[in-house]
């Protein structure tokens, strides 16, 4: 395909992030946006000749576009889903695709229902330093242990962040889905048990652990701090080499029988692109022509969307 035509629907950070992506890459048009901040989305779409809808409906009518990607704010999600859902282009959503468990649910029913081709843009998956850990697992033999660290803080939400109480109130999926999706990216196999070791508490956040067992023998733990200080960092163990990312963009390998912290190779498109975006969108475009593409697609987005509530003991 040539002149892939690229809408967008949101004009806040992401979808700025998004647009520079997307226009580095050869043979793509960035042909429209549409927003409900009508003066953001000018201002992204001047650069580019784009042009500014004032729908989702007329955004597809004026650019007939190829691909639409969706950046809006959680509890808009479901409604302009399902909107892109009604055209022919291939669809791109932000995560959380989803502000809980059945929001997630009918927005995948929602795009099944409407033969609609629908990914997820998981962009840690992306990151050139999940690439590398995975290339240094290819090679490693024995079971995996993967740790994962999440850190929350439900009332810098609300009131540093402005985010809504409901979702709020479902930080695990709009937030903690960005490192516990790792779960799904290292552990090999399906999932055959998640047991709660400290419980989530809603009533008096503060410490959740629990672990997660895979059909390959493969063990995770979940390790959250709610409402205190702590870092968000991935581990994957081997008897072998052991792998951390902390940073979640950057990471180590350590070999065994030997103490030293080797790098793992980073792309340069991680260093002049918001990480994995580059790689993201060349994905997206595979997943366009028909290609094989290392892209999470809306059934898969829900998998790990059940991952969290089961994790956090929340009935779906």
């Amino acid at each position: 395909m040539t002149n892939i035509r690229v809408a967008f629907v949101g004009a806040g950070y992401m979808t700025t992030e998004h647009i520079k992506a997307f226009s580095s890459l050869p043979d793509v048009t960035i042909a429209g946006i549409f927003s409900r901040s009508v003066d953001r989305a000018a201002a992204l779409a001047a650069p580019h000749g784009a042009i500014v809808a004032s729908s989702v409906d007329d955004l597809y009518a004026q650019t007939r576009a190829d691909l639409v990607v969706v950046s809006v704010p959680e509890l808009a999600m479901a409604d302009i889903a399902r909107q892109c859902f009604q055209h022919p282009w291939q669809v791109l959503l932000e995560k959380p695709a989803g502000y809980n468990l059945p929001d997630a649910q009918a927005i995948r029913d929602a795009a099944h229902s409407a033969g609609a081709r629908v990914h997820v843009a998981f962009n840690r998956r992306a990151y050139s330093s999940t690439r590398s850990a995975l290339a240094q697992l290819s090679d490693a033999d024995g079971k995996r242990f993967i740790k994962v660290l999440d850190q929350q803080d439900q009332v810098a939400a609300r009131v540093h962040h402005g985010q809504p109480e409901l979702v709020a109130q479902n930080y695990m999926f709009a937030n903690s889905i960005h490192v516990i999706d790792y779960f799904r990216v290292f552990g090999r196999g399906s999932i055959v048990a998640v047991t709660p070791v400290v419980p989530w508490n809603a009533e008096a956040p503060g410490l959740v652990i629990a672990k997660v067992e895979f059909s390959s023998g493969d063990v995770g733990v979940y390790e959250g701090i709610w409402d205190g200080p702590g870092p968000w960092a991935v581990s994957i163990s081997t008897p072998a080499k052991r792998i951390e990312m902390r940073p979640l963009e950057q990471g180590s390998v350590q070999l065994r029988d030997t103490r030293a912290q080797v790098p793992l190779e980073l792309s340069e498109d991680d260093r002049t692109y918001k990480p994995g975006l580059r790689y993201q969108a060349e994905q997206a475009l595979a997943a366009l022509r028909g290609e094989p593409a290392n892209l999470a697609d809306i059934g898969d987005s829900l998998q790990s969307m059940k991952l969290v509530a089961d994790i956090f003991g929340i009935a779906g």
